[in-house]
């Protein structure tokens, strides 16, 4: 185990180039272990993007397609489209895990927090490390009103990403919001 972690620390000290080269051969279980280790927000930044691409890369050609087409319809703000798309992607692959926090996030910005939450929890079944279905699942339920569920849903998104953009900001935000605190 201390081999392998000097292994992800050793990786995550790598330019982002060399650690690019190096993606096809890492798992990722090893990229989140990587994650956790990033002893920069730069080598975070980095890693992050290879978990997000691996996600992304899942599936067929047809399903890759549908993606993204999803996500420049999603990009775009055409939300319809976007929404058909990610539920073409939903009946091809089922277990990609990306597909439902896609579509989760179309029902978000359509104001449907309920099909929303309800896609998170598909997401996390299939990925319970996906920490951007935690982030969302913390704007859901801030949304909704629940701000000690939206504070532990992003300590969640945390414990994953330690290194998550922003996160600073609005955890500072929801710990004042939620218990008070920073007042």
């Amino acid at each position: 185990m201390a081999s392998r972690r000097a292994l992800i620390a050793a990786l995550v000290l790598l330019p982002a180039s060399a650690l690019a080269q190096r993606r096809r051969e890492l798992s990722v279980d090893q990229l989140f272990e990587a994650l956790k280790l990033a002893p920069t927000d730069e080598a975070a930044r980095a890693v992050e993007a290879q978990i997000w691409q691996a996600w992304l890369q899942q599936g067929s050609p047809a399903v890759q397609l549908l993606m993204r087409r999803g996500m420049r319809n999603l990009h775009a703000r055409a939300l319809d489209d976007a929404l058909e798309d990610f539920d073409a992607v939903i009946a091809l692959a089922p277990e990609m895990a990306e597909a439902w926090n896609k579509r989760a996030t179309v029902y978000f910005l359509r104001g449907e927090h309920d099909n929303a939450a309800r896609d998170i929890a598909e997401t996390l079944a299939r990925e319970p490390r996906h920490f951007g279905a935690l982030a969302g699942l913390s704007q859901v339920h801030e949304a909704r009103g629940d701000l000690v569920a939206a504070l532990r849903a992003y300590e969640a998104a945390l414990a994953i990403h330690p290194r998550l953009p922003g996160a600073e900001d609005r955890i500072k935000e929801l710990r004042r919001k939620a218990l008070g605190e920073g007042i």
